[in-house]
C-alpha cells in the first residue's frame, strides 16, 4: 500500500471511532427513550448502522495493522510495478489514460488509482514503454500501448 492509501483508511478509521461510533450510539439511547423497541424504526435503524460501524471498523484495524507502506519515488526501472504511474493509449478509441497501480484497498477508478488485481493492471506488471498489452473486457479484448512510465 502507498502512504497516502494508509492516510486516508488511518482517517476513515478515526472518522468513525471518533464521530460516527458515537452519534449512532446517541440515536440508539434517544430511540430506546421513545418507548416500545420492537415497533420502534428509529433503534433497528440504529442498529444496523452501528452493526456497520462496528463491522467497518474492525475491517480497518485489520488493513492498517497488517500495511506495509512502499514508496514509490524510493522506486525505479524500466518494467511495470506496484506504485507506478503508467500512461496508456487505448489502441481501439486513441484515448491517453494515466493510472497508477496500487494496492486493492486504495484503488479509486475515478482518481486514477488502479487495484494490482484489476485486469488491466496485471497485464501491465512487468511490460515496459512500447509493449502492446491486451485486456479481456465484455465486449471483446482492448488493447493498450504503454507510452510512459514514472515512479513518484
Amino acid at each position: 500500500m502507498t502512504a497516502p492509501g494508509l492516510m486516508r483508511l488511518e482517517s476513515e478509521l478515526r472518522t468513525l471511532k471518533s464521530v460516527e461510533r458515537p452519534a449512532v450510539i446517541r440515536a440508539i439511547a434517544e430511540a430506546r427513550s421513545h418507548g416500545d423497541l420492537s415497533e420502534n424504526a428509529e433503534y433497528h435503524a440504529a442498529r444496523d448502522r452501528q452493526s456497520f460501524i462496528e463491522g467497518r471498523i474492525a475491517e480497518l484495524e485489520e488493513i492498517v495493522g497488517a500495511a506495509e507502506v512502499i514508496d514509490p519515488a524510493s522506486l525505479s526501472g524500466d518494467h511495470v510495478k506496484f506504485g507506478a504511474h503508467v500512461r496508456v493509449l487505448d489502441e481501439e478509441t486513441e484515448r491517453e489514460m494515466t493510472y497508477q497501480i496500487v494496492g486493492v484497498h486504495e484503488a479509486d477508478i475515478k482518481a486514477a488509482r488502479l487495484s494490482i488485481s484489476a485486469p488491466l493492471a496485471k497485464a501491465l506488471i512487468g511490460k515496459k514503454v512500447g509493449d502492446t498489452i491486451s485486456v479481456p473486457a465484455p465486449g471483446g479484448d482492448r488493447s493498450y500501448e504503454i507510452l510512459s512510465l514514472m515512479f513518484m
